[in-house]
């Protein structure tokens, strides 16, 4: 198969809707079409199911859109790292992480690294919510912090790095507060008080009461004025202020860190930082 014809699929997949497909691709929708048919009959297998009311993947073409997407981004990251390798002064290692997840862990970490004797120059990225994956496959990125079960690490290698309990947070002052420890049921149904939202990969927001929220500073700020509750892991919880208070969690789900880079990398740059996390 060849990249143009993934992206012609893939944009079809996608959008379920070959005009559309068309329109995002800068094409004509007749070739579209025929390159379409063209793969599948290279493949010998019906990609998707066309009717006059509506476009649907079949269970072959579901495989090839999550195949295709990963292949994808293995040629793009190949294309940025490759680039950046060429320019002087680039940095030798991007490390990728959630903006506020990691509390005293990332500085820790490269203060570690620095220290090694090889130690490389490390640019560090702060995200949303869910980006670190989608920058690590597409090769923006050559290594991050995840947290599971949140993020997903499938096709990467990691390292555990710590697991650890949740909390929830609160405006200061809250009757909750006065509790040793809470359960999931005391806090996700807090009148007044709403679950945030956070954005999915598209940039979009899920429905429900909850504020929409890009970064946890944000997020403590609207705990803050009493217009939202949130459950993060220990780490994150604020340790100073007086306008918010962290309770345990007791039955919220374990957040395990993890330091995660793509298994075919040689470097022994990301090695020795990979060291350097897993001896914390």
């Amino acid at each position: 198969m060849e990249t143009r014809e993934l992206r012609y699929f893939i944009a079809v997949a996608e959008e379920l809707h070959f005009g559309r497909a068309a329109e995002r691709l800068g094409m004509a929708q007749p070739p579209l079409s025929r390159a379409i048919q063209q793969l599948e009959r290279r493949l010998g297998v019906t990609l998707l199911e066309r009717t006059s009311r509506a476009v649907t993947l079949t269970e072959a073409g579901a495989v090839l859109l999550r195949e295709g997407r990963a292949a994808l981004d293995a040629v793009d990251a190949a294309d940025r790292r490759t680039r950046r390798a060429a320019v002087a002064g680039a940095p030798a290692l991007v490390l990728v992480t959630k903006a506020g997840a990691t509390g005293e862990l990332l500085p820790k970490l490269l203060d570690a690294y620095a220290a090694e004797p090889e130690a490389v120059a490390v640019d560090v990225i702060l995200c949303g919510p869910g980006e670190q994956e989608r920058l690590l496959r597409d090769g923006r990125a050559d290594v991050a912090l995840l947290h599971l079960p949140f993020d997903s690490a499938t096709g990467f290698d990691t390292e555990d790095l710590r697991t650890e309990g949740q909390v929830a947070v609160l405006p200061a002052g809250h009757p909750l507060t006065a509790r040793p420890h809470l359960r999931m049921s005391d806090v996700t149904t807090l009148p007044g008080l709403p679950m945030p939202r956070w954005p999915r990969l598209d940039g979009t927001y899920p429905d429900g009461p909850g504020p929409q929220v890009r970064d946890q500073t944000q997020l403590l700020q609207l705990i803050a004025l009493g217009r939202a509750a949130a459950i993060m892991p220990e780490s994150a919880r604020p340790h100073r202020g007086e306008d918010v208070a962290a309770v345990p969690v007791l039955d919220a789900p374990p957040v395990t860190t993890v330091i995660a880079w793509p298994p075919h990398s040689r470097s022994r740059a990301l090695a020795g930082l990979v060291r350097a996390a897993t001896r914390l």
